[in-house]
């Protein structure tokens, strides 16, 4: 690690790669409404991925990503803390499965 986070707070899991329905649900630190977006930037930073925009709605927060040249939109619900990315469409999916790699499944070691 480069930056100053403690590695502890760097803490995502891949639950479970649906290719099917094109979703990475992913386990992650617990967030509200307003912490969403440090949390998603350190996910961003762990897979190296950038966002291009980002949008609000009343329960969640859609955001459109760019990892390597894939359109992926990351999906944060706070009221369950539920934490996930979708392909735009199955030509996306090589993304989620690449991504999928980058992190760890459950079982807890660290990004």
């Amino acid at each position: 690690m480069t930056d100053s986070t403690p590695l502890s707070e760097h803490l995502f899991t891949v639950r479970e790669l649906d290719l099917a329905h094109g979703h990475l649900l992913l386990s992650g630190p617990d967030f509200d409404f307003d912490s969403f977006s440090d949390i998603a930037d350190q996910l961003l930073v762990c897979i190296d991925a950038r966002v291009i925009e980002k949008e609000l709605n009343a329960d969640l927060h859609v955001w459109i990503i760019d990892f390597e040249g894939s359109r992926l939109l990351l999906k944060g619900e706070h009221y369950a803390s539920a934490l996930w990315i979708e392909a735009l469409s199955s030509a996306d999916n090589d993304a989620l499965a690449f991504i999928a790699t980058l992190l760890p499944r459950q079982s807890g070691q660290l990004c």
